[in-house]
């Protein structure tokens, strides 16, 4: 019996919208075993659903439309929902009483009640068709219109000009679902125009090339190639926003290098283009700029984060600033203060925020660091985690095993580096000592009315052999109560449980630092 048949006629209508698009779906030969998949598809549509029968019931087309569909067809789940009609703002506030319209574009936000960040505001916007993009960003007139083919066509890449009714039934006018299937980035209509109408465009194209893991369409590449410039009209943080976009893709490195082929980098992070054809010395087999995007690369592999992913690529920027002598023994010395200064400048530029912008540019700052085991004193290691900062540490190792990865060696955290972390480890923490206590030796002191000495020491060690086996005697009240009766115990009496104290605290941090070195698989 088919499943189909146990299915409300909402769940109908909702599994023939996902019969047309998903080639993923596959429902169970079985009618009782339905999957946790299936009702979570069928629970995320419900929303769009809603919506599309209101503006059929109040006798208005609607489509859900862009890059929803795109996700949709391709298996995976928007992060947006967009949905086009050709009910005109007013009309669509009657409709939906719990909405705002607060732009100039037609598109009216319709709230739901649903708990997904994703569907708890659709963009419901009239047809329309746009022109005279005076600003090489925004159009300058916007007119609603009333075929939803004239809607399609102001788009900007086939594959997200798609519309689908609420039966499943898509609307394609330019190919999008064969590009899809064939994996291309492509331009409607002429791609020269719609870079003129909006230069953001050529961003965006390459970000879905690098994000969806597409190639570009050839004219569509060569339109951008020629008209890279218009990308100097576009504000700073539009472009910053679409490289985080690119930078947080599983092809980042894919995608800075199609913004060098594209010439659109000389916009977004010029000084990365310095490194073009610099070569190095003999512990790299690559020249820096291949080097840098060899390290996004691996950061990309880990999907690790974007600071992680920008201090990768930017960590020898500085390199062909400080480049002394040509060959195997070249150097660069100073470079990693020189990049992040470069750093700096970039992240500003583009108008990072703040915090993130330290974040990478320390990272930048303090990628070289010099260890080997026996050699790096504990206090070295201290300066070093007090300029990174303990948060930091481990993305710094990270960078450090990038920066390895992209000179085209084998191993990318070896001996010393696990060594390194045992030892911050070692020296970020909390040792075990006195100072744990809830009573110090002033306290002592000022308690028992004594002065400095040796006396202090030895009742302060012997409070620490009780708290080592009983953690729950360390409060100031039970403290107190301790101090106060060996206080009245003989000299040898003191002497022999402050000695066990220290014994005991040497013992159990020995403890401690052979669990940090198993930790790290270290000697």
């Amino acid at each position: 019996m088919s499943h189909l048949f146990h299915l409300t006629p909402t769940e109908r209508v909702q599994f023939s919208l996902w019969k047309n698009l998903s080639k993923t779906l596959i429902l169970p030969a079985d009618a009782n075993s339905e999957t946790e998949e299936w009702h979570m598809k069928m629970k995320s549509l419900k929303e769009i659903e809603k919506i599309l029968e209101n503006l059929q019931k109040a006798g208005f087309e609607g489509y859900i439309v862009g890059g929803c569909v795109r996700d949709l067809i391709m298996g995976l789940k928007p992060k947006d929902w967009d949905v086009t009609t050709n009910a005109k703002p007013e009309e669509l506030q009657k409709i939906f009483p719990e909405s705002f319209y607060e732009n100039d574009f037609g598109t009216v936000g319709v709230k739901t009640d649903s708990k997904d960040s994703t569907l708890k505001v659709i963009e419901v916007t009239t047809y329309r068709t746009e022109s005279e993009y005076t600003d090489k960003r925004h159009p300058g007139k916007v007119r609603f219109a009333e075929k939803l083919e004239d809607d399609l066509k102001r788009r900007d890449f086939t594959i997200n000009a798609l519309a689908m009714d609420a039966d499943g039934k898509i609307t394609d006018l330019f190919g999008g679902e064969n590009d899809i299937k064939s994996k291309i980035v492509k331009a409607v209509g002429n791609a020269e125009e719609r870079f003129n109408e909006d230069a953001l465009r050529m961003m965006r194209a390459v970000r879905f090339a690098a994000t969806l893991g597409f190639q570009m369409e050839i004219k569509t590449l060569e339109a951008i190639r020629k008209h890279h410039g218009l990308l100097q009209a576009i504000s700073k943080e539009r472009i910053r926003d679409e490289l985080i976009k690119i930078i947080n893709s599983a092809d980042a490195y894919k995608g800075i290098d199609l913004l060098r082929e594209t010439e659109l980098l000389k916009y977004v992070l010029p000084e990365l283009l310095e490194g073009i054809g610099i070569g190095q010395n003999k512990h790299h087999i690559y020249n820096v700029w291949e080097h840098n995007l060899l390290s996004l690369k691996y950061a990309c592999d880990k999907d690790y984060s974007a600071e992680v992913k920008l201090a990768a690529l930017f960590h020898d920027v500085g390199k062909p600033k400080s480049k002394s002598g040509e060959g195997p023994d070249s150097t660069f010395y100073g470079h990693e203060a020189i990049g992040a200064r470069m750093t700096a400048r970039a992240l500003d530029r583009l108008k990072f925020p703040k915090n993130q912008a330290e974040k990478i540019i320390k990272l930048v700052r303090y990628h070289l660091f010099y260890y080997n085991p026996g050699e790096v004193t504990e206090s070295s290691v201290r300066r070093l985690v007090a300029n990174i900062g303990k948060e930091n540490v481990e993305d710094l190792i990270k960078v450090r095993e990038a920066d390895r990865i992209g000179s085209g060696v084998p191993k990318a955290r070896p001996y010393k580096l696990r060594h390194l972390q045992f030892m911050i480890d070692k020296v970020a923490r909390d040792p075990i000592s006195p100072k744990m206590l809830k009573l110090n030796g002033n306290d002592v002191m000022k308690l028992l009315n004594i002065q400095a000495g040796p006396k202090v020491g030895m009742i302060i060690a012997a409070l620490m052999n009780e708290v080592l086996d009983a953690p729950e005697k360390n409060t100031k009240k039970c403290l107190e109560k301790r101090a106060q009766e060996l206080n009245g115990l003989s000299e040898k009496e003191l002497a022999t449980l402050g000695s066990q104290g220290k014994e005991k605290m040497t013992k159990e941090e020995e403890k401690e630092v052979e669990k940090i070195k198993e930790k790290y698989y270290v000697e």
